[in-house]
């Protein structure tokens, strides 16, 4: 498989794991660029475990990120890179136009509502996962509020400790979310950094270029 960057990310990445906790790999990679041309196309996500590791294909990489995909665009903001290539680092480079302020909005808002809904519908055996799903509500809206107003992302949280004691809080009582939600939607709502459109040309010329480089 031909990794052109990965890095550990999810709670490791967050600074919010605990003895037990699960390692989480996210990568991309490059298929040769004649399997595109076949009658079946290369499969587009690989997932291992052992640790717990995706990798997606850069065709959907790119896709992914330039919808802001909050998991899949993560890996363009990391500190540490397990793997890291000229390529890889291209990518990485072309981080900041390859985001939109209608996308945090839409993808990071999204998500952030699907933590609540699961707060609020869950059944007795789900509780003891309630606070895992707080806790990814409070960092979800943290980074569309930092992306937003300062169109970068800063993965590690400043503060693991109050994220987490804000969602033993929120786990108690889900509807403690809702001001939460109310006040990144303002903030969305206001002036931002992040271009109105994701640079797809910026975007589809590095991907030709990777196309180009594993052509045999």
């Amino acid at each position: 498989m031909n990794v052109l960057l990965a890095g550990v990310v999810g709670s490791t990445a967050y600074g919010l794991a605990h003895q037990g906790s699960d390692i989480d790999v996210l990568g991309m990679f490059a298929a040769p660029t004649a399997d595109l041309h076949g009658l079946h196309r290369p499969q587009e996500s690989v997932v291992r475990y052992s640790p717990d590791s995706t990798f997606h294909e850069v065709g959907k990489a790119v896709r992914l990120i330039l919808s802001s995909n909050p998991t899949a665009s993560e890996i363009l903001w990391l500190e540490e890179y397990q793997v890291s290539t000229p390529l890889g680092e291209e990518l990485v480079a072309l981080r900041g136009s390859l985001l939109s302020e209608r996308g945090v909005r839409s993808a990071y808002l999204g998500y952030a509502t699907q933590q609540l809904r699961k707060l609020l519908t869950r059944g007795p055996e789900q509780a003891a996962r309630a606070a895992k799903h707080a806790r990814h509500l409070v960092r979800l809206l943290r980074q569309a509020e930092e992306l937003h107003t300062t169109g970068r992302l800063t993965v590690r949280l400043a503060d693991p400790d109050e994220v987490r004691r804000l969602g033993e809080w929120i786990a108690e009582r889900p509807e403690r979310a809702e001001p939460l939600l109310s006040r990144a939607e303002s903030v969305l709502d206001g002036p931002g950094m992040l271009p109105q459109a994701p640079d797809e040309a910026a975007a589809d010329a590095w991907l030709r270029r990777v196309r180009r480089a594993f052509y045999i």
